[in-house]
């Protein structure tokens, strides 16, 4: 260890336990938790490959509102339907905030996408512009084409592969990776490799412990162990990216001859200044930086997930095969097709309730003191809500643990914000606004998979014996890559 590290960690030590000492031990009527260690408080509990699990588990001692001391930020967790109801309904207006970091300032521009802003008119505006331009039903058909091309490449990848086992986990998120950026940036676009290992680098940072979010107070320590400079130089990589996006696009723009993708359309509003305020470039990169960081790894994840689930239970992957094969007429399947598919798309739901691919949704902060479930939350209360535990409630879903599509058969629930024992998407003003892109990314390709292929586990493994352990990251995925075995349709036949 560096000697400057050395006296940083002894530093922060001594101001950490200052900031313990002169920190008021007499606290309102919080809701219960465990109990805190001196100056971390309940930071250990949280060091886990699988937080929602060891939340979840805290909650069943504890209650389903729950308070945690993370160094010097008052956390509050919720891990029920009705909480939640409460935060993301009932009082969503004093829940809307996000806590920003020091990372998530640098690299989102300030907070100026629609991720990270607060609650404003800005927000409000660019909100809008997301749901009426970028991400409507009418422009994600336009996107169809995309999606078609990328899905037949992996299936012609996965038929040269017949009969040995392929890294279904690296190949998905390669085909999903394809299509977002394609989407986002257009066809012509030259550094999508460069791009794609520098958004997976942010959402590393973003997802990763730094021992100043929870002090608040001792920030200098990004500036002092060179974390800051480190992401100061990953933005800059990343706005040079981006700044060349821009300037291809305006000049493609000036040929009027392409297909408008998700950036055009962010130019468009910016120049027709049909807004409030002035949309400058660093707006456009902020929220096309959204674009590529939400979506570049939630789909996948649902995919790996569901397709998991399938080889652990061979009778569902059986109907769902059936199916599939049943309404799919030739050699080619439709996004029409796809509407049809009544048991494929419980299997997504049970696949988003079981697996959210953010199962502890993005933290929101409280503007005001307010009373939630009984208890007193003070302003500026960072806010936890367990997609995950509303999901496998015990109270809301029978046998909530086991996969199980057929629960959501003639079962209004859905995943659009309105019943909060099913939320993988958040629910309220913050509600992703990629539901049905992302929805497009996971129904079609797995759609394709199940009709031109049977799919074997290697090595003469069984169903039960498929590892499914979890590992949380920039998602909560599986730990060890799925690897599975294509045998092409009219193969399996033959045999």
């Amino acid at each position: 260890m560096q000697p400057l590290t050395i006296v940083s960690l002894i530093v922060a030590s001594l101001l950490l336990f200052a900031c313990w000492a002169l920190s008021p031990k007499t606290l309102k009527n919080f809701p219960p938790g465990p109990p805190k260690l001196p100056i971390i408080g309940n930071i250990h509990q949280l060091k886990s490959s699988t937080p929602h699990r060891v939340l979840r588990s805290l909650a069943k001692k504890y209650g389903p509102i729950m308070y945690l001391q993370l160094g010097q930020v008052s956390t509050v967790v919720v891990s029920t339907p009705r909480l939640a109801r409460e935060i993301l309904k009932i009082n969503d207006i004093c829940f809307d905030d996000r806590p920003t970091s020091t990372a998530s300032q640098i690299f989102f521009y300030n907070a100026q996408d629609i991720g990270w802003a607060p609650c404003g008119e800005y927000w409000r505006q660019m909100k809008k512009i997301c749901r009426l331009e970028l991400l409507s039903a009418k422009k994600i058909r336009s996107f169809s084409s995309i999606r078609e091309e990328e899905v037949s490449n992996i299936i012609k990848v996965f038929e040269s592969k017949a009969g040995t086992p392929v890294n279904f986990t690296e190949m998905t998120v390669e085909m999903v990776n394809n299509v977002i950026c394609k989407a986002t940036l257009g066809y012509s676009y030259k550094d999508q490799a460069t791009l794609i290992e520098l958004l997976l680098d942010v959402l590393k940072t973003l997802s990763a412990f730094n021992l100043a979010s929870y002090y608040p107070r001792l920030q200098f320590l990004n500036v002092i162990l060179g974390k800051k400079a480190k992401w100061l130089k990953m933005h800059k990589k990343l706005d040079g990216i981006l700044e060349d996006v821009l300037k291809e696009h305006r000049a493609r723009r000036r040929n009027n001859n392409h297909q408008e993708d998700l950036v055009d359309v962010l130019l468009r509003v910016k120049e027709t200044g049909d807004m409030d305020f002035k949309l400058t470039d660093e707006h456009v990169k902020a929220v096309v930086l959204d674009m590529l960081a939400a979506g570049t790894d939630a789909s996948s994840t649902t995919l790996e997930w569901a397709m998991a689930e399938l080889m652990r239970n061979p009778r569902i992957m059986t109907r769902a095969q059936a199916e599939v094969r049943s309404v799919v007429k030739g050699d080619t399947i439709t996004e029409t097709d796809v509407q049809s598919l009544h048991y494929l798309k419980l299997i997504v739901k049970e696949t988003l309730r079981l697996h959210a691919p953010t199962p502890l949704l993005v933290p929101r902060e409280c503007r005001h003191d307010i009373n939630v479930g009984g208890y007193d939350i003070p302003a500026k209360t960072k806010i936890i809500v367990s997609a995950w535990a509303c999901g496998t409630d015990p109270d809301s879903w029978e046998d909530a643990e086991s996969f199980i599509p057929e629960r959501f058969e003639n079962c209004p629930i859905n995943y659009m914000g309105a019943d909060f024992e099913f939320i993988p998407f958040g629910a309220g003003r913050r509600i992703c606004p990629g539901i049905t892109f992302g929805l497009s990314m996971v129904e079609y390709p797995l759609a394709n998979f199940l009709y031109h292929f049977d799919w074997m586990l290697p090595n003469g493994l069984q169903p039960h014996e498929l590892d499914i352990t979890e590992i949380t990251g920039i998602s909560t995925s599986l730990k060890h890559h799925l690897k599975i075995v294509p045998i092409p349709k009219v193969l399996s036949k033959v045999r």
